[in-house]
Parts: C-alpha cells; sequence; structure tokens
C-alpha cells in the first residue's frame, strides 16, 4: 500500500508541474513577458535573488543550524528554485504587476533547467546525480508543457483559450490530490521533523528570502518588487522534487524537507501578498516602464 501512494503521489506531483506550466503557456502573452525581460535591472535582481542570494541563504543556514544531512538536502534544493507556479494568482493578490509575473515565471523555467544540472552536483553535497538524470526531469516537466502552451497560445488564441479552463480544472484536482498524498505519505515525516530544527530553518529561510528580496530591489516600482520577493517566497516544489525522485534508496527526510515548503511557501506568500496589496499604488500596477 505505501509503494501505492508514493507512485500516485509522484503521478500527481507530474500533473501539477506539467499542468501549472501548460496552463501558463496557454495564458502567456509572449509580448508581454519579453516586454518584463527587458528591464535589464529586473531581470538583474531576479537572477541575482533567485540563483545566487537565495541558494546562498539556503547554505548558509546548513552551516549555522544544526540540521542533518537530508534536512539540509532538502533546504539547499528548494533555495535553488523559485517560483511556483501560482505565482500569478499571489501577485494579483498581491495587486503587482501581472505581466512582470509572466516575464519572472519565463525566466525562472528556462534559467532552472540550465542551473539545476550544473549546481546541484556542485552544491548539494551528499546528492550523487549526473547532471542528465537532474535535467531530464527538468526539461520534460517544466520546459516542454510550458512550449506546448505557448505554441498553442501563439497559433491559435481562441484555442488556448478554450483550454486553459480545462487544463487549470484538471491541474486543480491534482494539486489538491498531491496535497491529501503529502500528508499522508509524509504525514509521519513531518511529526518527525518537530524538534530537529527543519522547520525553523524554513521559518528564517522564507523569512529572510522574502523580506530582503522586496527591501533590498533598489530601483524597482513597487508592483515589480512585489513580483520579485513573491517569486523569492514561492518555490518550485516539483523542480526542488525532481532531482530526489531521479535517485535511488534517497534518504525519505530530504523528500520529507521539500514537501513542508508546500505550507511554508502558501502561508508566506499570502502573508506577502496581503502586505504588498496595501501598499500598491492606486491605479494600473503595469503603468511602470517595460524597460530601462
Amino acid at each position: 500500500m505505501p509503494e501505492i501512494l508514493q507512485i500516485l503521489l509522484k503521478i500527481s506531483l507530474v500533473m501539477f508541474m506539467v499542468g501549472n506550466l501548460l496552463d501558463m503557456g496557454l495564458r502567456l502573452k509572449l509580448r508581454e513577458a519579453l516586454g518584463g525581460l527587458r528591464n535589464v535591472r529586473f531581470v538583474v535582481l531576479s537572477g541575482l535573488w533567485g540563483f545566487v542570494l537565495c541558494p546562498a541563504l539556503a547554505y548558509l543556514l546548513t552551516k549555522v543550524i544544526p540540521l542533518e544531512q537530508p534536512y539540509a538536502i532538502g533546504l539547499v534544493l528548494l533555495g535553488m528554485t523559485p517560483c511556483a507556479p501560482f505565482l500569478p494568482m499571489m501577485v494579483d493578490k498581491a495587486r503587482g504587476d501581472l505581466a512582470y509575473a509572466a516575464a519572472f515565471m519565463l525566466l525562472a523555467s528556462v534559467v532552472t533547467v540550465i542551473y539545476m544540472p550544473l549546481a546541484v552536483p556542485v552544491i548539494v553535497k551528499g546528492l550523487t546525480a549526473d547532471a542528465w538524470t537532474i535535467a531530464r526531469p527538468l526539461l520534460f516537466f517544466l520546459m516542454v508543457p510550458l512550449a506546448i502552451g505557448m505554441a498553442i497560445q501563439r497559433a491559435s488564441a481562441p484555442v488556448a483559450a478554450g483550454l486553459q479552463p480545462i487544463v487549470k480544472k484538471t491541474t486543480g484536482i491534482a494539486t489538491l490530490v498531491m496535497l491529501v498524498l503529502c500528508v499522508v505519505v509524509y504525514g509521519k515525516g513531518f511529526i518527525g521533523a518537530v524538534g530537529t530544527y527543519a522547520i525553523g530553518a524554513q521559518i528564517l529561510f522564507f523569512s529572510v528570502a522574502t523580506a530582503a528580496s522586496y527591501g533590498l530591489s533598489f530601483g524597482l516600482p513597487q508592483p515589480q518588487k512585489s513580483v520579485l520577493a513573491l517569486g523569492m517566497s514561492t518555490r518550485n516544489l516539483g523542480a526542488a522534487f525532481a532531482p530526489l525522485f531521479a535517485i535511488a534508496d534517497v534518504d525519505q527526510r530530504a523528500i520529507v524537507m521539500v514537501a513542508l515548503g508546500v505550507p511554508m511557501q502558501t502561508i508566506f506568500s499570502l502573508l506577502a501578498a496581503r502586505w504588498f496589496a496595501r501598499r500598491a499604488p492606486i491605479g494600473d500596477p503595469g503603468a511602470a516602464p517595460a524597460a530601462e
């Protein structure tokens, strides 16, 4: 029975990843996303926080906090994978710039697929995996569905608009199933993590990553700052799980640590979105210039 639940969890996770990226591609207007990517300051800060400072923060916490190695591996993987697929929903709640949310998701998806296979073998000590083992699930479950969705949107916007609600509903069901299975499969692991510094380490990581990326995103208008900070307070759990599920006999505590990111990122991103919404300018948040 546990083996069956594990298989069902992996299937629901794949559906969650593929569905969210396909949904994003079907809704993504490439011109809007490219407009955000022409903003050099936004792109540099996004790359710096997403793939340098947040991984460094996670790695530093594993050195300062006496985490057991499997929990440390999970935390570093979380630190390396910014931007959950539900980022646009949080940006909308924060009254942020949705065009920049699309730009951030596109940037994060592409860089994650390139960055993870190169960085994981170097940074994540104790995780033995070659670059292709890590790249394969990221390529097929992140980039391929995103590219398919964007191709449909570009070829026929009406067809994309018709498919998008179906994909969104199916993905929503898969997400609920995944959350339930996470609790069922890793519930004991969550309880076992109490008293191991794992939960405290995640609280510190999400607190610092969210607050620092918002407060230190110098030169960006508030609607773009909220996109950047929400991108840091949400994590691409599918990408973080991918190296762990690709390796046989991985320590389950590493998987539990990544799974703990589900409630953590939900809580922190919701709180951050509400706080950002109170500080959002009145009017169209997308009125800020798209390029510098």
